[in-house]
This record gives C-alpha cells, sequence and structure tokens, in this order.
C-alpha cells in the first residue's frame, strides 16, 4: 500500500469517523505509523526551502514528488541512470 493510498484511506475515515469500525480504524492508524516511522523526512537551509516551495507551486506537486523530480533529473544529467530517450519512429501520447 502506498503513501497516498493510506492517505486517502484515513481521510475517508475522517469524513465518515462515526461508520468506521474500530479495528478497521486501528489497521489504518497502524498503516500510517508505519510509514511515517519509515520515512526519511530532508531539512534543507532557509532558501533552498523556499526555492522549493516556489518551483512545489509552479509544478503543481508536493515538495517530495519536487525533490524526487529535481534529484531525478540530476542523476540522468550526470549519468548516474539512464535516460528515458522516445524512438523517433515510436508512438507517442497526446500531440505535439
Amino acid at each position: 500500500m502506498t503513501k497516498s493510498d493510506t492517505a486517502a484511506l484515513l481521510e475517508d475515515a475522517a469524513d465518515r469517523i462515526a461508520d468506521i469500525f474500530r479495528a478497521d480504524l486501528q489497521i489504518m492508524l497502524r498503516r500510517a505509523a508505519l510509514l511515517l516511522r519509515n520515512s526519511g523526512s530532508i531539512v534543507f537551509d532557509d532558501d533552498i526551502e523556499e526555492a522549493l516551495r516556489d518551483l512545489s507551486g509552479e509544478f503543481g506537486k508536493t515538495r517530495n514528488d519536487t525533490i524526487r523530480f529535481i534529484v531525478r533529473e540530476w542523476m540522468e544529467k550526470n549519468t548516474c541512470l539512464p535516460v528515458h530517450e522516445l524512438d523517433e519512429d515510436g508512438d507517442v501520447d497526446g500531440s505535439a
């Protein structure tokens, strides 16, 4: 189960708290606690945090998704990861 799945389940449970069985709520809270316990937190200097907030707003992504995007781009550009290239003859979604 992913973090977003767990978050969605918890939000749904909060919306209908009177209808949730205690055992189900315990399971959801334990999953959330496990995810929090296993998640890492990166703390940056204030100027970097401000830049991340601005970029997150521009990209329409969360702070963590923006950090993942930046790290992936950097790693691809510095040949730490393979670059995902499109074939010239391959199909693409959308239009140009």
